[in-house]
């Protein structure tokens, strides 16, 4: 259990994570395709609206609405394996929009967002090597995800590669690895912060969450719904490294770096 002053740090982060959703238009209506299912059953994806089969990366710069169509990978993007930098379906450009978009199968590495970005009702109904990577350069970035849901990701839905804060809101995920995870050993690390609220996953095979105590990550975490073992560790802390070594695992649940009471979580 968090201290009486760890939680009220965890608080204001939410609040000031809310504030900027606000600054943004995003905290509104409930979006596109959500379900208030009891359990996480199928992921309730939209009715695909067409499909297109991807071959090079598509670049965005403003906003995208993909009008709910599939997009998957052929070619250089026609992998759906687990190795590492492969190519994205799309690479959005510093405050570029992505929307109503579904990525099928190969997905390859999902999204890269290179500097601020929003993601609005994505779904993903086969992750590749990951769902979405922030690989923003400057500290003031901030990535967005609201609404949407991921399924089939053996490793990490969401990697956290630059500087910066991911903000999750209204997520729905199933059969993962991770959901969110801070590069552990990046051959740059930098100090990432996540803001978790109002997701609904089943049991992760790994850990919810993993965060770097020595470059001072935080992951906030608030109304997060699990159907799955209550001994499941929801934040792991880790000290990472430049070398490309596996981080040395240092401990599992509420911490300075890990903002939640153990009120924020509910098992099913």
């Amino acid at each position: 259990m968090l201290s009486r002053g760890s939680s009220r740090t965890r608080k204001g982060l939410y609040s000031a994570a809310l504030s900027a959703l606000t600054v943004l238009g995003m905290a509104v209506a409930a979006p596109i395709g959500h379900a208030d299912s009891p359990s996480p059953g199928p992921l309730p994806v939209p009715e695909a609206h067409g499909e297109q089969a991807v071959d090079s990366t598509i670049t965005v710069d403003g906003e995208f609405n993909g009008g709910f169509t599939r997009y998957y990978g052929e070619g250089e993007l026609g992998g759906g394996s687990q190795n590492e930098n492969q190519p994205p379906i799309f690479e959005l450009a510093d405050g570029a929009t992505l929307k109503n978009v579904i990525i099928g199968a190969p997905a390859s590495d999902g999204i890269h967002c290179l500097g601020s970005c929003t993601l609005k009702n994505v779904w993903w109904e086969d992750v590749g090597e990951d769902a979405a990577t922030l690989a923003a350069g400057d500290p003031s970035d901030l990535m967005v995800i609201k609404g949407g849901g991921a399924q089939a990701a053996t490793d990490k839905i969401f990697q956290h590669n630059g500087p910066g804060t991911m903000v999750i809101s209204d997520f729905r995920a199933r059969d993962f690895g991770t959901f969110y995870l801070s590069c552990g050993n990046c051959t740059e690390q930098y100090e990432r912060h996540a803001f978790i609220h109002d997701i609904t996953t089943d049991e992760p095979t790994e850990k919810l969450t993993g965060v770097n105590v020595n470059y001072g990550d935080t992951v906030a975490l608030s109304d997060i719904t699990i159907f799955g073992d209550p001994s499941t560790d929801v934040c792991v802390s880790y000290r990472g490294n430049e070398t490309g070594a596996e981080p040395e695992r240092i401990g599992s649940g509420p911490s300075r770096n890990c903002l939640y009471d153990e009120s924020d979580i509910d098992f099913e």
